[in-house]
């Protein structure tokens, strides 16, 4: 049987553990036929015999016994023989009869096979017909499990022979440490396999079950042996091996999702990755495209790009800086970031593979992360940050907007608005000052990144809504972000509830509330779609404000976990 953990501690033993659990399962057991159950389960004075049993084997095995002799089982023999000539008194008796109980003989034959430590299945005969002139062979003969063996193998196209393609690392082919890349196989229990179909032998493998002898002409050259992966790499794309046509071997593949973290076990092809999901338990690495072959497939899928942010609107809200996001009537000043001509040369830096990431956590002398709303006009982003201000104005703020236009009678510089020239604007968005920044009836508004700075250096978490398409430009050591996107439900949920609900838009000259249109939902579940389609692999939280109050708890938990949580995070956040 499977041995017993002996407890949590050494002074802990499991027969005091067990004798103690009734009494502590006593408040959680709902009926007395359940609780007299467990009293006579644990009161067993068999279970208490094999509990001392266990813990005394526990104790001498960190003793680091050696056994005293090797052959106890014919000692036990002539020692019987010996007592069978001597005179026959009631203690030899009782020696006699123990001796040659089946059970006592078969516990000194189990002993003598463990303290000979032979274990090793028995390998069979070398065959009698080898050629003296044939290539050195090995026979391996793997025990196998369910599990799969944890190797590929391919036709070679010059020689026509089936040799082992990989090694997956951690499977049962890499742990036995007898089968190497470049090895020719010649038979599978007992079957050639020169005439075979790489296919078809995988098909005999599938089907095999306990031990598997394989007959193997091992490769010349020599493996050089690697240390297992401690590179992190977190997914930014969906991945399928079942529906990859590339891949060598479907079975091998290791499927994940965007935002899995995986941790790189080889990279030893450079079309194919070894990894396995970060914390899983199976040792047993799988394929994934590796992160050049993956940017040159999503390159040719999409041959002609153009990326362009959502437009820059000036819908305001109450006591808040204003979103400098243009209505589709304000479309005059906006272009787009960059544009991705058809061409041979196509620029990866955009496309989402994978990033190299470390575990982070927040020290209590550091600076909070930035955080980063992202989502469509009317979601509701505006209503959710001023709920989190209010709730603790000394621990969040936000920052204070630049603008061009003449400062007004009830307004005062640095609160509303940071006034300046519109040279001196000018001259900022020259020197990449702004984190955004748009032009509404001649004037020009914008976020500095001064103003975010200023926030975080009052030990303050800085909210900070802007369009995604800027967030890749926030993403640096100094800052690192933390990128929330704030999702609208269904439009069926939309209609249901902002019925009764306003939006506040720059449509007319006056800039009122104005109820919702079927419009504005429309617009604002494409604008959702549209995010997170291009820019959805650098959200690190997605909220559905389907119900604000939902939404806001959601939001606050975040944050607390935020400050007190491990992430990972891009390793270039953790290096000056």
């Amino acid at each position: 049987m499977p041995a017993l953990s002996a407890g949590s501690g050494s002074d802990t033993g499991l027969y005091e553990l067990l004798t103690a659990l009734p009494a502590q399962l006593q408040p959680h057991v709902d009926s007395q036929e359940d609780l007299t159950f467990l009293w006579d389960m644990f009161g067993e004075k068999s279970l208490h015999s094999l509990v001392k049993i266990h813990e005394k084997l526990h104790y001498y095995e960190k003793q680091n016994p050696a056994p005293i002799l090797h052959g106890a089982a014919a000692l036990a023999n002539d020692l019987a023989e010996e007592l069978q000539n001597k005179q026959l008194n009631s203690e030899i008796r009782e020696l006699l009869k123990l001796l040659s109980k089946p059970n006592l003989k078969a516990l000194l034959s189990v002993h003598d096979t463990v303290a000979q430590k032979n274990y090793d299945p028995v390998l069979p005969p070398m065959p009698d017909d080898i050629d003296d002139e044939e290539d050195s062979v090995k026979i391996i003969r793997l025990v196998k499990n369910r599990e799969p063996l944890g190797a590929t193998i391919k036709k070679d196209e010059n020689t026509g022979a089936i040799v082992v393609a990989r090694i997956m690392r951690g499977g049962a082919a890499d742990r036995s440490g007898l089968i190497h890349v470049g090895d020719e196989l010649r038979e599978v229990n007992g079957i050639p396999v020169e005439d075979k179909r790489p296919e078809e032998i995988i098909q005999i493998l599938a089907q095999s079950q306990g031990a598997i002898t394989f007959k193997i002409i091992p490769s010349i050259k020599e493996d050089v042996p690697s240390k297992e992966g401690k590179m992190y790499i977190k997914a930014l794309f969906d991945y399928d091996p079942y529906e990859d046509k590339a891949i060598p071997c479907k079975e091998a593949g290791l499927s994940f999702k965007k935002g899995d973290i995986l941790q790189i076990m080889s990279q030893d092809d450079a079309t194919w990755w070894q990894a396995k999901h970060e914390g899983d338990a199976n040792p047993r690495a799988g394929l994934i495209p590796s992160k050049h072959f993956q940017e040159r497939r999503f390159a040719l899928r999409r041959p002609e790009v153009l990326v362009q942010p959502l437009k820059v609107s000036n819908r305001k809200s109450s006591g808040f800086r204003r979103s400098f996001r243009l209505s589709r009537k304000d479309k005059k000043t906006n272009k787009s970031m960059y544009e991705c001509k058809k061409s041979d040369q196509y620029d990866t830096a955009d496309v989402p593979t994978y990033e190299e990431v470390s575990p982070y956590r927040r020290q209590n002398n550091e600076k909070y992360r930035l955080v980063v709303l992202v989502g469509p006009v009317g979601v509701g982003l505006n209503e959710l940050k001023r709920k989190l201000l209010i709730s603790d104005t000394q621990h969040y703020g936000v920052t204070v907007p630049h603008t061009t236009r003449a400062r007004r009678s009830q307004e005062s510089d640095g609160v509303e608005y940071i006034f300046i020239s519109k040279h001196l604007f000018e001259t900022d968005v020259q020197n990449n000052k702004f984190i955004e920044y748009g032009e509404y009836k001649n004037n020009y508004y914008g976020t500095s990144i001064d103003s975010v700075r200023s926030v975080l250096a009052k030990n303050k978490v800085c909210l900070l809504d802007v369009q995604p398409h800027t967030v890749k430009h926030l993403r640096t050591l100094e800052f690192k972000p933390f990128v929330i996107f704030i999702k609208p439900p269904s439009i069926e949920r939309l209609r249901e509830t902002r019925r009764n609900a306003k939006i506040i838009s720059s449509r007319d000259d006056q800039g009122t509330a104005k109820p919702f249109t079927e419009e504005d939902f429309q617009e604002m579940i494409k604008s959702a779609q549209i995010m997170e389609s291009q820019y959805g692999h650098l959200f690190d939280k997605i909220i559905v404000n389907d119900d604000l109050a939902v939404a806001y708890n959601e939001l606050k938990a975040t944050f607390d976990k935020l400050e007190t949580d491990t992430y990972w995070v891009p390793v270039s956040w953790l290096h000056s």
